[in-house]
């Protein structure tokens, strides 16, 4: 004796409470996997931009060219690096402006270099750090709901069963073991829709780690180049 324990079969037998849940989860399947995908080339262009080596060698570089600009056009495949050095090229410039024109209306022209430059390579870090993080929290909320959904699914289900079946009468296992192990089908797939998004938000959570402290050592740097004129 066979049931037909399969997508079809489980559709035609669920009401409208199993089939929002299962568009439900299908949706946040769809919506996990582009994140991964999108979050893994964004991640993956900074971690190994041109070479084996990754941002490191493109930093080294950096700090080997001969000018500022020349600088800026090698770190043109690390967004989040060439914001910095903009951002503290532009908190120099701001402060060579209002020295040169001795103007001292606004509030920041009364700080010095030291402190323009800080400020300036803070914010850049911290749009570094919500550019970075964007959809982990969707990852990780996938991650933690699904299986739940899933469950919900489960229960439901196997409640409509054991209803149908009350109602028909019949409560042999042939007739009950088909449409609960049907029913089971929702935790299967609440679990395959959570297992990648919290494998993913993992990975990405230790490659963005990374990456952030390669951009807090390089603010460093860039720190003492714009404030002292060296690195």
């Amino acid at each position: 004796m066979s049931f037909d324990l399969d997508l079809v079969t489980f559709w035609q037998q669920g009401d409208s409470v199993s089939h929002a849940v299962f568009l439900l989860l299908v949706a946040m399947s769809m919506l996990s996997w582009a994140i991964i995908f999108s979050k893994g080339m964004q991640l993956g262009r900074l971690q190994r931009p041109w070479s084996s080596q990754g941002s490191s060698e493109v930093i080294e570089r950096f700090w080997q060219a001969k000018d500022l600009s020349e600088g800026r056009a090698l770190l043109d495949g690390l967004p989040p690096f060439r914001q910095l050095v903009d951002q503290a090229s532009k908190a120099e410039q701001h402060f060579r402006e209002y020295h040169e024109v001795q103007q001292d209306h606004a509030l920041d022209a009364q700080m010095s270099i030291n402190e323009l430059v800080t400020r300036a390579l803070r914010q850049g870090l911290s749009r570094a750090t919500v550019e970075l993080e964007r959809g982990q929290i969707i990852l990780a909320s996938i991650g933690s709901v699904a299986p739940f959904v899933g469950l919900f699914g489960t229960v439901w289900g196997i409640y409509h069963a054991l209803a149908m079946i009350g109602v028909s009468g019949q409560a042999t296992l042939d007739k009950v073991a088909g449409p609960v192990g049907e029913t089971l089908i929702m935790t299967a797939f609440g679990l395959f829709v959570a297992i990648p998004a919290v494998l993913a938000y993992n990975a990405f959570t230790r490659v963005q780690r990374l990456i952030l402290s390669d951009l807090d050592g390089f603010a460093h740097d860039l720190h003492t180049y714009f404030s002292l004129g060296k690195r």
